[in-house]
């Protein structure tokens, strides 16, 4: 591997640590009803998107606040000594993706068979913050 490749994979692992992700896999219902939860709090702030979250009825939406609360849980232990609202935590994206999908058949009159797709989604929230950034802090002290 050469030095300008190398330089580059670094970096992308430094961000890559900076980034807070949680994930849950093999959610049982269909990606569709979980994008309509994701939807409503893309981009708000963590706290706000709490209580969205534990106010509505629909059934993706617990999942989704037990997630959320797992990446402010890794935030938290990724950033010791900085609080949640100083840091000002925002759910930069959330992703709702298809997972395997359960094909059974019910019967059908006249000998057929029913197709039924039991679908599945897996669901990615990346947090955000305003605190200045490793690079940010450098480039400010070496200006001082």
């Amino acid at each position: 591997m050469g030095a300008r490749k190398r330089k580059s994979a670094e970096i992308r692992k430094a961000e890559k640590k900076q980034r807070t992700v949680a994930k849950l896999t093999r959610v049982p219902s269909s990606p569709r009803k979980m994008r309509l939860v994701a939807d409503l709090i893309r981009g708000m702030q963590a706290e706000k998107a709490l209580i969205v979250l534990n106010t509505m009825r629909q059934e993706g939406a617990d999942k989704v606040y037990n997630l959320l609360k797992s990446a402010i849980s890794n935030w938290q232990q990724k950033h010791e000594g900085v609080r949640m609202e100083d840091a000002q935590l925002y759910i930069e994206s959330i992703t709702i993706d298809g997972g395997r999908m359960l094909k059974r058949l019910h019967p059908a009159p006249f000998g057929r068979g029913y197709r039924i797709r039991k679908r599945s989604n897996h669901i990615t929230i990346v947090l955000g913050d305003h605190l200045p950034k490793q690079n940010e802090v450098e480039e400010i002290t070496d200006k001082q």
